[in-house]
This record gives C-alpha cells, structure tokens and sequence, in this order.
C-alpha cells in the first residue's frame, strides 16, 4: 500500500470512530473536580502540593499553560542561552566523558588503577590530589594525615610514574588543584616538556577555586587578592600557548554536600563565578578568554527532576552572567562537570547507594553534563576497591552504551514540568543571586556567615524530614537492615604512604649536584615577584632540573600575605543522624553485653496487634535496637511479667485504638509499679484517647509521621548510650 493510501486510511478511520468527539481531553477545572471529589474533604493543596527545600512549589499536573509564557521556550539546542544544550548536536557530537576518580596516594598505585579503567571504559584522567599537594606542600614537609588521601605529587617524577604508559592527549586530564593551579601546572608542563606532549592537545582542565576552598576548610594560607593574580598567570598562560585546558574552576559540591538546595548551590556558584570574572577582567584579561576558561562542577542529588531543571537553569545564568561583562555567544557556553552526590550516600546499607548513583547520574546525562564522575558505592569506608570502581564506572557505561542515551539532545525539552521548574528553580536561585551580590559578593557573604547559615536552614528543614521519615533513606531511617555486616574500614594507610613518599623524596634532595642546585635557586628566586605568564615556564624549567612542587611554591609564596578566615561550612551526609544511632547501640552493646531492647506488647489475637507491632518493630530497628517480639498476651499481667524479665528499656502497647481504653490502663500500672522508669509507649495515636493515656502512665506516642530521631535520641540518652 502507498503512503498516500496509507494516510487517507488512517483519516476515513478516525472519522467513523470519532474518538476526538468521544474521548475529549478533560480541562484542568475538570480534572481538578474529580480529585477534589476522591479526596473526600481532604484539602488539595495539603495532599497534593509539594513545597520543595528550594521554595517551588510543585503541582500535582502540569498543562500547556503552565509554559506558555516562559521566555526561554524559543531556544534551540546549542543556541540562545543554551538551556537545552551548549551544542547544537547534544550528546551526538560528542559524549560525556566518564570522569571516575581514582584516590590512590601513589603514584604507582593510582596508575596501575587508571591503565586498568581506561581499557574497561573510563574516559578522562581524574586525578584527585592530596591534600598536601593541594596546599602545595612537599610529602615529606606536611602532615602525615595530608598525605595519601589523594594522589601524592610532589614533582615531576611522581607525576611522570603516574602517567607511565598513559598518553595525556588522548584522554581529557581532570583536576581539581585547590586554591591555586600555579604549582601542579608548573609540574604538568614539565612534564609535557620532558617527554614532547603538545599542550594545545592537552584537554581537560587543572583549575584553581580558592573561594570553595576558603569555604570548607574556613582559611587560606596566602590572601585572595595573591591567589587571583596566580589565576590570572595560569589563565593566561594557557591561552598564550593555545591550550584548551580550563584554568578557573567553580564549584558547588562543597555546599551540595553541606545540604544546600539546588537554587542555593546555583546561586553560590554564580556569584563565585561572577567574582572570578570581575577579578580576573581587573587584571587585564579578555572577557572571553576569562570565561572560556571557567569550568563549572555540581553535586548532583536523588531528586531527579530537580538536578535536571538545576543544571539547564545553570546554563541559562551563566550565559546571562557572561552576556552582561560583555563577552561573545562562544564565551557564554558553559561547561559542566557532574559528580553524584556524596550527602546521599551512607555507610548502612551501602548496596542501595549504587542505586542512587544510578538516578543521580541519569539526572546529569538528562540536564546536559560534559563529564560525570559516578561514585563508588562504598566510598563513605574509604579508599574503593576493584569491584566498587567497576560497579560505579559501569553505571555510566550502561547508561551510554544499553540505554543510549549518549544518542539525545535534550530529551528533557519539551516537558510541561521540567520547563517550568527550570524556569521557577532559575528565578530563585538569581533571587539569591542578587541578595549575595547586595551583600558585596560571595567573600562576604562567606565573611558575615550568610552563606552558611543559609544552608544550614535548609539542613534543618532535611534533618526534620529525615527526622519524621518524610523523606526515606532506605536502609537508614526506615527498613534497616539489622542482619547487614559493616564494610570494612578501607581509610588510606597514611603512615606507611607517607613514610615511602618521604623516604623516595629524601633520597631524591641529596641526589643533584651543587652545580644543579645553583641553577634550581636562581629561577627560584626569579618567581618571588614574577607575574607574568612567563612565570611558569621558569617554574616549569626549575622542575625539570629537580626542584619540587613544594619548592616551587615556597619561591612564589614569599610574598603571598596573610591567611583569609571564615567559619567553614558544615559537610554532611543526611544519613549520618541515623547512623549516629546505630554505633551509639553498637557501642552499647559492647559495654553491656546486649544491644538496648524494646519489648513489644502485644495484645491479644494477631489479628488486632501484628500491624503495629510490624509498625514498631520497623521504627525501632533503625536505631539499632532490639526488638522482643512475643506471640500476643491474653492479661495486662502476662504481658507485664513479661516486660520486666526481658530487660528492655522501653515497652511498647501494640493493639488496635478499640482495645485501648481496656487495655492500657492495666498494663501501664503493672509495669510502671514493677519499674517506674520504664519507658512507656503507645502504637498509635487515637486523638479522643491521649490524655487518658498519659494519666495512666504512657510516655510517648509513634506513629506514621512520628519523630523517628527525636525519641530514639531520648531513649539512648535515657540508658546512658548518648551523653
């Protein structure tokens, strides 16, 4: 049959069927009627309406009309703001890159790791630097806890045995350096100079972002005003030498794991963007070379429509940020590294964080990300294994090569809801935008504690949810796990790491000549007071003859000024409150010989007690207790005999609310007589029947939307578990 019989087919038929006539859609008064009507008094805005940590409140269905004057909606794919993509093509063009860090303190080790995960799919070199290294410090002249929690690079000879059999012009080099860049790509260019790499064809990026450095650690060890001039050297540098290397980083994973909201981590990130701009347009650089050398990375979270609408807003703001300074339609292209969240993940249950490095990391491929790193399930016990780096890589692999969703360009375009909370998450975060701004800026901010008393509203809003089992963490504050055997603890082995990494730097100081080490202190020296772009390739070619990373930032430190403090912000993970619970029992048990107990009274046939006792048996286990489950008692004074025998610190009256007014009075005097301090509880909340309750002895009440965390806390305070 021809196309043309084909359609006229398709016609004559919905004609005769007329399905539009009969099958009209509904309007939204129409709809909304109906589920008024099935709430049966309910209130619809309370059972239907969510209001988000970001002050957006979502609908229940979104229509045409909730899109139909959003100004963004015009935009295509690699055009005009770049909401739906920095690239016309999307993902077609060019992929993500699969980003996994490798947080190995040798260089040996970590290169053994990277030959290995470059052949089984990873795309980039991420290299996760110690914090000695990141501070710029020599191994051997640090602390022993700064060295090995990260790569340990300390010259060119560290860095040459990590990229043994490596070519760095094949895979995008990834790099976080701290608060300054100036020392690692000091390193880096010497190494590329040693053994012939090309550095235009080196991508990637080695940034430097000492506001989210001052931001967790609360100081920096030369001022800001030092650290933007070094900034401006490596940015300059770069481009001199026409490297494609991204010199400016920005980053919001600090405060995404301190518990910030989407709009808050996109509002901070902005106005630290902003800054870098402004500073580094003040010392004579292009706007366009200023923000072509940003690059942007954000924490990415469970909620999935939230970090999809979070990461094309971010796209948006950015270009409306670069359009104001100035800079070209090139210039406001963003790019995004994606790193799934470390808040979300736990160290009960850790099975179930692959599943939610699954969704975090769809939630990113979806928003538009140029490069994600998924984690390891068990990176909360330390240093991940084989099977752990594979398990997390393969996520990203699966999601490219089975799911294709490397094939889209912004499959998220279009959508009624996602265009709107882009829109809504955008306008909120550029609220908070210009408050920070107001404020004099994001330093500031930071200096006045604003920033992080923002966040920690919203956390206590989270620990609330968390609190009340609002918001599940499956494994943590609801279906615990009490059979489930802890990881081992896999914390870097600091003292024998930095014991090999002084002794192989010891020996390396004694092996030059006097004649070599003149030469060292000259170009050493010549970096003091040494601004320019030039100052790198003299750093570069002390590094060649056998300076150190450490000794290259003792010279270009000598005149850095004085540290820059703020209260740090506070990382958390949402589960930490449960887990505190949960080591408090352990810890207890240890002591004692037992685990703190719970005994459940249950009252009569099972029928009329199972559901709550399941309830109760459920609200305690995650606190670590343990639970007495007997069959159901036929008298208050079975049952109290009972309780008292167990040894439990806490009973709870498991029955229907019928039972009650017969029951409780009874069993609460025969308890409380045997032991007054008992803790008494109720399954169940029946309105009418509270205060008789509690005249008759019982404590407390749980019940769906009970604080979970608040009387856990209060019973292992009681036993002496907490102090």
């Amino acid at each position: 049959m021809s196309e043309v019989q084909n359609n006229n087919s398709e016609i004559k038929l919905e004609k005769e069927l007329n399905l539009l006539d009969e099958f009209a859609p509904p309007t939204y008064d129409e709809w909304k009627e109906k589920v008024v009507a099935d709430l049966k008094g309910a209130p619809f805005e309370k059972k239907l309406l969510t209001k988000t940590y970001e002050g957006i409140t979502l609908q229940p269905i979104y229509t045409q009309n909730d899109i139909k004057d959003l100004p963004h909606l015009e935009n295509t794919p690699g055009f005009n703001e770049y909401v739906r993509s920095s690239n016309a093509a999307g993902y077609l063009k060019k992929s993500w890159d699969i980003s996994q860090e490798l947080p190995y303190g040798l260089a040996e080790d970590f290169n053994a790791a990277l030959k290995t995960d470059l052949e089984r799919g990873q795309t980039a070199i991420n290299i996760k630097l110690d914090t000695a290294t990141l501070k710029g410090l020599d191994a051997d002249y640090a602390q022993e806890t700064e060295v090995g929690n990260g790569v340990s690079i300390s010259g060119l000879k560290s860095l040459e045995r990590a990229f043994d059999g490596v070519d760095i012009t094949k895979y995008p080099i990834h790099v976080d350096a701290g608060f300054s860049s100036f020392p690692f790509h000091s390193v880096l260019c010497a190494y590329a100079k040693k053994n012939n790499v090309d550095m235009s064809k080196v991508k990637g990026f080695v940034t430097a972002d000492p506001v989210a450095y001052l931001a967790v650690n609360g100081s920096l060890p030369i001022t800001l005003d030092y650290a933007y001039n070094k900034m401006k050297v490596t940015t300059e540098h770069a481009a001199g030498n026409n490297s494609e290397l991204k010199t400016v980083g920005v980053s919001g994973l600090a405060y995404h794991n301190a518990g910030a909201s989407a709009t808050q981590e996109l509002a901070i990130v902005m106005s630290t963007a902003s800054e870098y701009l402004t500073q580094l347009t003040e010392r004579g650089l292009d706007i366009n070379v200023a923000a072509k050398a940003v690059q942007f990375t954000f924490g990415i979270g469970t909620f999935y429509f939230m970090e999809i609408a979070k990461l094309r807003a971010a796209r948006l703001m950015w270009a409306k940020i670069v359009e104001a300074f100035g800079g070209d339609a090139e210039a406001q292209k963003m790019t995004i590294h994606a790193r799934c969240s470390n808040y979300t993940q736990t160290i009960l249950d850790p099975y179930v964080n692959m599943l939610r490095t699954t969704t975090e990391a769809f939630s990113a491929v979806i928003g538009g990300a140029d490069s994600i790193t998924t984690n390891p399930f068990d990176e909360t016990t330390g240093t991940p294994d084989e099977f752990s780096r594979r398990i997390s890589r393969n996520t990203q692999i699966i999601l490219k090569e089975e799911s294709h969703l490397d094939s889209l360009i912004d499959p998220a375009g279009g959508s009624f809801y996602v265009e709107r909370l882009t829109h809504e998450v955008s306008q909120e975060a550029w609220k908070l935008f210009q408050t920070i701004e107001e404020k004099g800026g994001i330093v500031k901010a930071l200096e006045e504690g604003f920033v992080q008393e923002e966040i920690e509203k919203v956390v206590a809003d989270r620990n609330k949810d968390y609190g009340k089992r609002k918001s599940v963490i499956v494994g943590s504050n609801m279906y615990a796990n009490v059979k489930e055997e802890k990881l081992a603890d896999k914390t870097p082995d600091h003292k024998s790491i930095f014991a090999k990494r002084s002794d192989y730097l010891q020996k390396f100081r004694v092996s030059g000549s006097q004649e070599i080490d003149k030469n060292i202190l000259e170009k050493l020296n010549s970096l003091i007071n040494d601004m320019s772009a030039g100052a790198i390739t003299t750093a570069a070619d002390a590094i060649l003859e056998g300076a150190t990373l450490g000794e290259v930032t003792k010279a270009t430190r000598a005149t850095a000024g004085e540290s820059v403090k703020v209260t740090p912000v506070k990382l958390h993970r949402a589960s930490e409150l449960f887990e505190n619970l949960r080591n408090a029992a352990e810890k207890f048990e240890k002591e004692t010989g037992s685990k703190p107990k719970i005994f459940l009274a249950n009252m009569g046939a099972l029928r009329t007690h199972k559901a709550r006792a399941d309830f109760s048996r459920g609200f305690f286990e995650v606190g670590g207790f343990e639970i007495v489950y007997p069959d159901g008692f036929e008298t208050p004074e079975d049952a109290a005999k009972a309780v008292v025998e167990s040894g439990a610190c806490a009973t709870v009256i498991c029955s229907i609310d019928d039972n009650y007014p017969e029951i409780v009075p009874g069993l609460a005097k025969n308890i409380k007589d045997k032991n007054p301090d008992m803790t008494l509880v109720l399954a169940g909340y029946p309105k009418d029947q509270i205060e008789a309750h509690k005249a008759s002895g019982v404590d407390e009440f749980i019940f769906m939307g009970a604080d979970v965390y608040q009387l856990l806390t209060k019973l292992m305070t009681k036993i002496g578990a907490l102090k």
